[in-house]
């Protein structure tokens, strides 16, 4: 697969919206910012787990509750400069060797809650192969809409870990904004896991 221009990258609300719709019953971490909006944007549900102030966490919660909860899918939804903060949590979650965690990063090579300048995904810097370089076994880079079909593929196979780099517009749709009162968040995904609230 090949990378494409920002500028006419993947719709990304789209994007986000097919990709669950795909995964009813996933669990989904979804990182500070733009990814948030997207996922808030494609349907509001209990299992989304909106992580706010807390860029470069994304992948490693993701890790954690798939980590405690094997017998579901854990689907990450992350972007480029998220991720790039958080990159070591890529080798870490490597390393654990899980069959049910999946990192989707999309990509427009740019810091958009800073100001949209540029990442360093858009330097030279490919996040798929630093996941492979890591010990990910499913790497995909995905630059067409068409190609979804394949992540929705590897991740319903649940045989390895599978990040995919998708190349997304630098347009910002208007902004969905989920609840940012995290202890009503953290509570209502407890609840949906039949755990008691704290």
């Amino acid at each position: 697969m090949t990378t494409s221009s920002p500028k006419n990258g993947i719709d990304r609300r789209k994007f986000v919206a097919e990709l669950l719709k795909q995964f009813p019953e996933a669990l989904v971490v979804s990182g500070l910012g733009s990814p948030s909006y997207d996922v808030f944007a494609a349907g509001d549900r209990a299992s989304n787990f909106y992580l706010w102030g807390a860029m470069g966490g994304s992948t490693s919660l993701a890790l954690g509750l798939a980590v405690a909860q094997p017998e579901k899918t854990v689907i990450a939804i992350t972007g480029d400069g998220e991720q790039l903060m958080g990159i070591g949590s890529l080798a870490t979650a490597a390393a654990q060797r899980l069959n049910n965690l999946s990192v989707v990063i999309l990509d427009n090579g740019h810091f958009g809650e800073t100001g949209m300048q540029q990442s360093h995904t858009s330097l030279g810097t490919n996040l798929s192969q630093v996941a492979k370089a890591v010990g990910v076994p499913k790497t995909l880079e995905i630059s067409d809409i068409e190609e979804l079909d394949s992540l929705v593929g590897e991740i319903r196979k649940a045989d390895g870990m599978t990040v995919a780099q998708v190349y997304i517009s630098t347009e910002e749709p208007q902004r969905a904004l989920p609840s940012r009162d995290g202890v009503y968040v953290k509570n209502r995904f407890r609840e949906h896991l039949g755990l008691a609230p704290f």
